[in-house]
């Protein structure tokens, strides 16, 4: 689904480096890749971290999958196709996010480690930090949270190809952070990250 069909293209260098552009953000642009099973607790955290990151003056901003699938990703569904094409092009935008300078969170299942790898590859070529956040639950517990009814439904057969249920979802074998949800807070997931962030140098000014 990701074969160039436009012809006749060129990119266009810019004037402006993205040095330029983090020397006015005061800081350096990444992408904070949260994965896991649905309301394993990746939005809530990855939100978190936003509202965390902005306090101490960061640029940050959550591209959280439902949010995505309202606009940008509209005309997808949950096949393997579609799956493998809405994580390919958020690893574009946010690729394009991290060039910019923002600190960006992503929150998808991704349940394919094929594309997650896919994602990590396109920023690490073009020299952009992939964090990859294994935010770790197990199904019960998902199951038991279940904020909105889907394994329910799931369960019942009304939702076909639901991960964790009828999908598979495979874990991350190398992820930078795992953070095990049924032993933390999200405040404390959260600071989990911003720790990481600071150790690895992407919080200079904090």
């Amino acid at each position: 689904m990701a074969d160039q069909k436009a012809t006749n293209i060129t990119w266009h260098e810019g004037h402006v480096e993205r040095a330029d552009r983090n020397k006015l953000l005061r800081q350096q642009g990444a992408t904070i890749w949260f994965t896991g099973l649905s309301a394993c607790g990746k939005s809530t955290i990855a939100f978190t971290l936003e509202h965390a990151l902005v306090e101490r003056s960061h640029l940050a901003y959550v591209l959280d999958g439902d949010n995505v699938r309202h606009g940008l990703n509209k005309n997808l569904g949950f096949s393997p196709a579609d799956r493998e094409e809405n994580i390919r092009r958020i690893g574009e935008v946010s690729k394009l996010f991290a060039d910019a300078g923002v600190l960006t969170c992503t929150s998808f299942i991704s349940p394919y480690r094929a594309d997650r790898d896919k994602a990590r590859e396109i920023h690490e070529a073009d020299g952009l930090p992939f964090i990859e956040v294994y935010v770790k639950a197990s199904v019960e517990l998902c199951e038991q949270r279940d904020p909105k009814g889907l394994y329910k439904k799931a369960r019942a057969g009304e939702i076909p190809e639901f991960t964790g249920i009828s999908a598979p979802y495979e874990e991350p074998l190398k992820a930078e952070i795992v953070l095990e949800t049924e032993q933390l807070s999200p405040q404390e997931a959260a600071q989990q990250v911003l720790d990481y962030l600071a150790q690895k140098g992407l919080l200079p000014n904090t």
